[in-house]
């Protein structure tokens, strides 16, 4: 495996990890991204695994899900993304 495969398959972890641990404690992307310091959009490329991530920001999201940072480095495997909207969570208004 070369280097660009083994990043990309940190950052798939680093993603992977991060939608486990904010899904477990029942927070949306907004309220994990504030809490955080990141922007919404920032955090969901991470979480599909699209975005390189500084250390600064693995810090910031760890401290926000009350995980040590290096939990997020573990090899884990995203979920398969389910169509639709999450079982009562209230409709986008446009």
């Amino acid at each position: 495996m070369d280097l660009g495969d083994r990043v990309g398959a940190v950052m798939g972890y680093i993603g992977a990890n991060v939608h486990q641990f904010r899904v477990r404690r029942r927070m949306t992307q907004d309220e994990l991204a504030k809490a955080a310091g990141v922007s919404r959009a920032f955090l969901h490329r991470v979480e599909r695994g699209k975005s390189s991530i500084g250390l600064a920001s693995i810090v910031a999201l760890a401290d926000a899900l009350g995980v040590p940072p290096w939990k997020l480095l573990r090899p884990a495997i995203m979920p398969e993304a389910k169509r639709g909207r999450p079982r009562g969570a209230p409709a986008r208004r446009t």
